[in-house]
């Protein structure tokens, strides 16, 4: 991929945002709304995993936004004592870009679902990220639809039954991860709820990021889709579904065996991947995780699809490239310094006629 050298500085995803020596707390970062989500939702683990996370951001509240559209995960901005702003369904990306372009002194959040980023706003995210624009996206994936009461989301299950679906779903679902891979986000990552160790890594990886990271969540909902990843949670049978990764190690996981590492290992085949026993397998065989190779990304994220059977967590790419905002803005300071500034110039465009009466 080409990188456009605009001589800018690019320290990160916090560059041109100002920073704070005050100590600050997850309770600086709590608003005085009430929480109103229903009990046991997976959004309760998320919200308190992100406000735990926040201050070691080292970023004042006044500097920080988070955007939403619509959905149960779109009431987060109500919960955070920073800017926000709850928006219309499916066009957070779009306001957030706004954000981004326009205030380089901000750290730019978007919290969104399945179905508000999926669905309605598809293009906006797509869009989003292969502009690599300096956003955080969160996307809440609890395969279904719950503030509009349970219909089948772009991430249900093929033979889903819901009151949307009362004979199963037909359709084939998004792989978000697949999805923003293929619109080459430059960072994409994902985590469980429940886990709030593995979460705050990608957070905190995502928020280091400059430009666009998204960060898939499964989310249980409690309603109407109650358990969707509880075999994603405890147990061996977990431990034999969850593939945790990171840069530069070996993938391993499952149960521990009498060596101390897991006794499941992925490696290539043709030009996939598969799971083998590490006990069938030479050492050398075991892929070792690259987060800046695209094609390992995504084959990762066909590792399992529907059924969860091998389920890849962590961050699957982190690359940097030129983002949206500063080519924009360093477009904008181009044009200043070269030329004296004609607002009638800019109106007429370059083809313009005068026709004689």
């Amino acid at each position: 991929m080409t990188t456009i050298d605009l001589g800018l500085p690019q320290l990160g995803g916090l560059d041109g945002v100002p920073t704070t020596d005050d100590k600050q707390t997850a309770k600086d970062f709590t608003s005085d709304q009430e929480v109103r989500w229903c009990p046991g939702c997976g959004d309760y683990a998320v919200l308190a995993a992100v406000r735990q996370f926040l201050p070691t951001l080292g970023i004042k509240r006044e500097n920080t936004v988070f955007v939403s559209g619509i959905g149960c995960s779109s009431r987060f901005p109500y919960y955070l004592n920073t800017y926000g702003m709850h928006s219309i369904h499916g066009r957070a990306p779009t306001i957030a870009t706004g954000l981004a372009v326009t205030r380089q002194d901000l750290s730019v959040w978007v919290v969104t679902g399945d179905g508000d980023a999926l669905s309605i706003g598809g293009n906006h995210l797509i869009h989003a990220l292969r502009r690599n624009v300096n956003l955080k996206i969160l996307l809440f994936n609890n395969r279904i639809y719950g503030l509009t009461k349970g219909q089948y989301s772009p991430t249900s299950e093929e033979g889903k039954i819901t009151k949307s679906t009362p004979f199963g779903s037909v359709d084939h679902p998004f792989n978000p991860i697949s999805l923003a891979l293929g619109a080459e986000a430059s960072f994409v990552g994902r985590a469980l709820d429940s886990d709030r160790k593995g979460l705050t890594e990608v957070l905190g990886a995502a928020a280091a990021h400059r430009g666009s990271a998204l960060v898939e969540i499964f989310q249980d909902c409690p309603i109407f889709n109650d358990g969707s990843f509880d075999v994603l949670r405890k147990g061996d049978d977990a431990a034999k579904r969850v593939i945790s990764v990171r840069h530069g190690e070996p993938i391993r996981f499952g149960p521990v065996t009498d060596d101390g590492v897991g006794s499941y290992a992925v490696v290539r085949e043709g030009f996939g991947l598969r799971v083998a026993k590490t006990d069938e397998i030479d050492e050398s065989e075991i892929v070792v995780h690259d987060s800046a190779d695209l094609n390992l990304a995504f084959a990762l994220s066909r590792l399992s699809d529907q059924d969860l059977t091998h389920t890849v967590t962590g961050i699957f790419r982190n690359v940097g490239r030129t983002t949206y905002d500063d080519a924009v803005r360093a477009q904008v300071n181009h044009e200043r310094e070269t030329r004296q500034a004609d607002l009638q110039a800019l109106l007429n465009g370059r083809d313009t006629w005068t026709v004689a009466g």
